[in-house]
């Protein structure tokens, strides 16, 4: 008998699943709810379900806003067949400030920030607040609460994978208030003279709820 140290080969696919499951149960395991998302197939993303046409990043339950939750043998079972996208739903435990680079790398540090491979930056915040009026107007900061979602890393996008900047972990779970990070926002736009210009992602009507 000949003894090999090589290690058996696991399709890409299954590793996905258990980074992508391990991730979920983690985020539910501190009270944040989570719901499956539609997955990269190529250029386009599939949810499973024949009859949907969004190729974008979306849910994949029909009824995605009443089926969310921690429950770790629902978010267990949702991913054991399929690599789906780990969706963060908002306006419960946070809301989301989700905002162009230009505004993100000088936001403030205080809480978990996600960043998608495309200059996205989600601010994970305390829920409630509306946009102030110098964020409000501008088409690229989008408020992410109630009926909506992001994308949680370490989930897979078009251009590359979600990832933190300031990773939960790292502030302890914690979430700064919503006024705190919007008058960091905010005073960094009162101190750009760069114009603003059209949203580099529009208000996207497949985040909001079913």
């Amino acid at each position: 008998m000949q003894w090999t140290s090589r290690q058996p080969f696991v399709p890409p696919s299954i590793l996905d699943r258990a980074l992508l499951r391990r991730a979920a149960l983690r985020y539910a395991a501190h009270g944040w709810s989570v719901t499956p998302g539609a997955y990269l197939t190529g250029h386009r993303f599939d949810c499973g379900r024949p009859d949907c046409d969004i190729t974008g990043c979306h849910p994949a339950l029909d009824s995605w806003a009443a089926s969310t939750g921690d429950d770790p043998a629902r978010i267990a079972a949702w991913w054991r067949r399929r690599p789906y996208t780990v969706l963060l739903t908002t306006g419960n435990t946070f809301d989301a400030l989700e905002v162009p680079a230009s505004l993100g790398a000088h936001g403030p540090t205080s809480g978990p920030v996600a960043v998608t491979a495309d200059g996205r930056w989600m601010f994970l915040v305390r829920p409630g607040s509306p946009l102030r009026p110098e964020l409000e107007h501008r088409l690229d900061v989008i408020r992410h609460g109630a009926g909506s979602w992001i994308p949680a890393p370490p989930s897979r996008l078009p251009e590359g994978p979600v990832r933190w900047e300031i990773p939960p972990g790292r502030v302890q779970w914690r979430l700064p208030s919503s006024d705190e990070v919007q008058e960091r926002l905010a005073a960094t736009v009162a101190g750009s003279s760069r114009p603003v210009g059209p949203a580099l992602v529009p208000r996207q009507l497949s985040r909001r709820a079913a």
